[in-house]
C-alpha cells in the first residue's frame, strides 16, 4: 500500500512518523545488543544458531500445546488437567 492509501485509512502521517520513529529504536537497540554479544565472544554465525534453534524450540512446542489441545478435547478435560499426567510444569 502507498502511504496515500493509509492516510486515506484514517492514519495520520503523525502516527506514521512516531511508528517510523519507535522502529528506528529498535533497530538501533538491536544493533547495540548485538554489538555487545559480539564484544563478549560470541560470532555472528553462533547468534544466528542460537536464533535458529530458538524458532525450531518454539515450532516444536507450538505442534505440542496443539496436540495436548486436541487431547483434551477429545477427553472432555482442560489442557491443565493433561499437564501432570505427562510430568509437565505450567511454565512448560
Amino acid at each position: 500500500p502507498s502511504p496515500k492509501s493509509f492516510l486515506l485509512n484514517g492514519a495520520s502521517e503523525e502516527a506514521l512518523q512516531c511508528e517510523i520513529e519507535e522502529l528506528k529504536q529498535k533497530d538501533l537497540a538491536l544493533d547495540q545488543e548485538i554489538a555487545q554479544l559480539l564484544s563478549e565472544g560470541y560470532s555472528l554465525e553462533e547468534l544466528d544458531k542460537h536464533i535458529s534453534l530458538l524458532h525450531e524450540y518454539n515450532e516444536i512446542k507450538d505442534a505440542g500445546q496443539m496436540l495436548l489441545g486436541r487431547l483434551a478435547v477429545i477427553r472432555g478435560v482442560t489442557t491443565k488437567q493433561l499437564y501432570p499426567e505427562y510430568d509437565l510444569e505450567l511454565s512448560d
